[in-house]
């Protein structure tokens, strides 16, 4: 099976808010799997069904950094936030439709989210750390806002004109 190709900004579909999932159906758990799939081969540690063209509010994520350990995937459908922390935490954040390009992104340092899960059931988790970054990093891709959004507009710009560039020598290629 080929997976499908990660949209590299700019790119309108990575900027539209993607549209709620009515049910869990055998295709939303079928493109749960190529996410999945999309994200390790990547590799990632997020990955929203926007930045592969599905407008939908579905995001999958592991956020296990230790090699030793085992992956902890995670398929959030329609995911909501329904509370955060005062504190704050600053992350270099990457993303894997802006490849190779990285910025300071200050969020909530924890969260809850409420989510629909594969199993039809709706499921709940507090998230701290690189698992909250990565939590708010994806939901934002549901919104239509990369992290770049959160950067002064120059380095937006400078970022954006790389990626440009990028694609252009991609196309050539």
């Amino acid at each position: 099976m080929s997976l499908r190709p990660i949209l590299i900004h700019p790119d309108p579909r990575l900027k539209k808010a993607a549209a709620p999932v009515a049910r869990i159906t055998p295709e939303i758990e079928a493109l749960a799997d190529e996410m999945l799939a999309i994200m390790y081969e990547a590799p990632g540690i997020g990955l929203a069904a926007p930045q592969i063209g599905v407008n939908a509010r579905v995001f999958v994520m592991d956020a296990t950094r230790d090699p030793e350990a085992a992956p902890a995937p995670l398929v959030l459908v329609n995911p909501e936030i329904d509370w955060v922390s005062d504190a704050l935490n600053t992350y270099e954040e990457g993303c894997l439709s802006i490849p190779e390009q990285y910025g300071e992104v200050t969020r909530p340092a924890q969260l809850r989210m409420r989510w629909l899960g594969l199993d039809g059931k709706t499921h709940s988790r507090e998230f701290d750390q690189l698992w909250a970054t990565c939590a708010q990093h994806e939901l934002d891709h549901l919104d239509g806002i990369l992290f770049i959004d959160h950067l002064s507009a120059i380095k937006r710009q400078m970022i954006t004109r790389r990626m440009v560039k990028l694609k252009r020598e991609s196309a050539r290629a």
